[in-house]
């Protein structure tokens, strides 16, 4: 089991932090799924700090929502500690996540996410006052490194285990690859080596034996998923079954993965209203029909999605038409 400074989780397996993705509604389903450990979208420490309303929603949690990671971000160490203690008192948060790995030029552009990994002593500074500051373990999440003329994973794991980080996740590319290209499951190897401190490996995890070859390749204490489970919460239950040497499941058919689809979006209409969540149910629920055969009709008409009964309609339809 992964223990990430008092917090046991009950498997290996994590859902990493997507913005745009990882809110409530979809947290509920993953977990469902066997997803040990959610983090949420990643929250703007300034904007936490200066109370930001928009930014408050981004840490609303449901029943159920156990255990759960505040992700943040920023590159002021007074300002990302007092946004660990506010994300903490919104959400009870179990864990407090700083971002270092955002590749995002908008993110990067104003030194936050992996631009911090090109100045180590002030990444360590942050990380530093956040452990100070948070009632709660701090975890970090990094990538290799900048480019790969400046792979710097493993100091950066070592600095933040030597300023209070209970944990760090690597994912295994560097920021000029964004998403592109292959991760790197090796520099993940190479820091679980080099720290003490659980290791959680992250890159490339879109079936369930990839799960099983990323621990086995790298050492790390722990898997977490990102873009592979987008509309597709079953490759938990999956990647379990392969890390356990069971038969791997097929997922359901395809009128049950759209009825859990809708209840995702309900979870979120119940939250944030409506409108909000019909808006970001487009496309999530586009990603639902991928690789569904003659879907193409549906995904248009996803794209005018208003309300939650526009929902209801069209998934009826596709339980009619579509197997």
């Amino acid at each position: 089991m992964v223990r990430i400074g008092g917090l046991e989780l009950a498997s290996p397996l994590l859902l990493a932090p997507m913005a745009g993705v990882t809110d409530a509604g979809f947290r509920l389903v993953c977990r469902e799924q066997g997803a040990a450990l959610a983090t949420t979208e990643m929250v703007s420490a300034k904007a936490l700090v200066y109370q930001d309303s928009k930014t408050k929603t981004l840490l609303e949690r449901g029943p159920g929502d156990y255990p759960l990671a505040a992700q943040i971000f920023g590159s002021e160490p007074e300002t990302m500690a007092e946004a660990a203690k506010k994300a903490h008192s919104l959400c009870g948060c179990e864990l407090i996540d700083i971002n270092m790995g955002c590749p995002m030029g908008k993110i990067v552009k104003n030194g936050d996410g992996s631009a911090l990994m090109r100045q180590p002593e002030l990444a360590g500074r942050i990380i530093r006052a956040v452990a100070e500051a948070s009632p709660v373990p701090v975890t970090v999440k990094l990538r290799k490194g900048w480019d790969s003329g400046s792979v710097n994973a493993v100091e950066l794991a070592q600095i933040a285990q030597e300023n209070g980080a209970a944990a760090v996740t690597i994912h295994g590319r560097t920021r000029a690859q964004l998403y592109s290209g292959r991760a790197d499951w090796d520099i993940i190897a190479r820091v679980k080596q080099a720290v003490s401190i659980p290791v959680i490996a992250n890159g490339d995890i879109f079936e369930p034996e990839d799960a099983r070859r990323i621990l086995e390749r790298t050492g790390a204490d722990g898997a977490m998923i990102g873009r592979g489970c987008m509309g597709d919460p079953w490759l938990f239950s999956r990647a379990l079954a392969a890390l356990r040497g069971e038969e791997i499941p097929p997922r359901p058919p395809l009128a049950e993965r759209v009825d859990t689809a809708v209840r995702q979006f309900r979870v979120n209409a119940a939250m944030k209203g409506e409108h909000i969540a019909c808006l970001e149910a487009r496309k999530h629920y586009a990603w639902y029909l991928r690789g569904v055969p003659y879907a193409s009709y549906f995904k248009a008409k996803l794209a005018g999605l208003e309300t939650m009964e526009d929902i209801e309609r069209i998934t009826r339809q596709i339980k009619e038409e579509l197997r």
